[in-house]
């Protein structure tokens, strides 16, 4: 049994965990594996349309019948800067003439908020979870979510956040910690307050709110799982470590990386997308540090960064990969997805049981 049953009852899963949609990196065959294994599996939705998602929802169904969570973004629209875009293509300039890439795209925005098109297609998909991170959209798709008894999730990285989401119509709350990998879920605080470590965040949101809080940020094994627990979460969300699992979408290069970091390599950047993520450090990174808080809004970057990656990761070099990472890479192993679970469940009921 699990100390807390909430999250289990819920989302009619076995085991309080839930694998973090992370986009470029989460597939149909994790949240599968994932599910199959009784956790909760999700797939990141953001930068997919609607036929996209109906396809990714179609084949994870294929692979099993459990409940699935599909995530989205609802950052606010980017502000149009000409200023930023031109500094931005001068600073990458030299990074396309380098790798061969030609003629430089326009800056503009290619992903966009969850809006009332997406919501018609997840209703028709009828998922158990929608997720967001950045906030929660318009109230409006909130009750609507709900009405068709989805259950709404977003990601808080201080106790103001949570309570926000609460009072916003979430009936689930991820709270990020710092060490967390990937974007961070920051939306009603600076990005300089909202740096909260996980032991310290979990706690305070947990007696700040009502509904159940899921710890994320830095736990890759049972121990991480059993600690979440004793500070009041009702579960856990797991990114990182599934990315060394074969069911994974992540480059070879990135792969290897994430096996030989520890934790001291991961670094905060916005030099990718325009907003604060974190990855293991690159030459990318750290020349591009200098910049931070002066390139285009969040997700303009994505655009000029784009094809430095997907260059880069065909060279099989870091350079200009984006390593999403949290800090506890160095407790990954190359595993299948079903064997981890079984792993990560059997580490933590035995440290919880005794």
């Amino acid at each position: 049994m699990w100390p807390d049953d909430r999250l289990i009852r819920l989302l009619g899963v076995a085991h309080p965990v839930i694998q973090a949609p992370m986009a470029g990196a989460s597939t149909p065959a994790l949240a599968a594996a994932v599910a199959n294994a009784g956790g909760l599996g999700s797939i990141a939705a953001a930068m997919l349309d609607g036929e996209g998602l109906r396809d990714a929802v179609t084949e994870t169904r294929r692979a099993t019948n459990g409940p699935l969570n599909l995530n989205f973004f609802v950052h606010r629209p980017p502000a149009d800067d000409a200023a930023k875009a031109a500094a931005a293509l001068d600073l990458l300039r030299p990074y396309y003439d380098d790798l061969g890439l030609g003629a430089m795209p326009a800056v503009k925005a290619l992903h966009f908020p969850f809006d009332e098109a997406m919501l018609e297609v997840v209703l028709e998909l009828g998922p158990k979870v929608v997720s967001f991170h950045f906030g929660l959209p318009d109230a409006r798709l909130v009750a609507r979510l709900r009405d068709a008894g989805i259950l709404v999730l977003s990601s808080a990285t201080t106790v103001r956040e949570a309570q926000a989401l609460e009072q916003g119509g979430a009936d689930l709350i991820v709270a990020q910690g710092f060490e967390a990998g990937g974007h961070r879920g920051t939306f009603d605080s600076s990005f300089e307050q909202a740096q909260v470590g996980t032991i310290a965040l979990v706690p305070q949101i947990v007696d700040a709110v009502s509904v159940p809080v899921i710890a994320a940020g830095g736990i890759a094994d049972g121990r991480g799982i059993a600690a979440a627990f004793a500070l009041g979460a009702a579960g856990v969300q797991l990114g990182t470590v599934f990315l060394n699992c074969p069911q994974s979408a992540i480059a070879p290069v990135h792969r290897q990386a994430l096996l030989e970091a520890r934790d001291e390599d991961t670094r905060l950047t916005d030099a990718f997308s325009g907003r604060p993520a974190r990855g293991l450090a690159n030459r990318y990174i750290e020349e591009m540090a200098p910049h931070h808080g002066s390139l285009p809004d969040f997700p303009l970057m994505n655009t000029l960064t784009g094809p430095l990656r997907k260059e880069s990761a065909k060279r099989g070099s870091p350079d200009f990969v984006a390593l999403w990472s949290g800090q506890a890479m160095g407790l990954n192993r190359e595993t299948d997805a079903t064997e981890l679970m079984e792993q990560l469940v059997t580490s933590a009921r035995r440290i919880l049981g005794s």
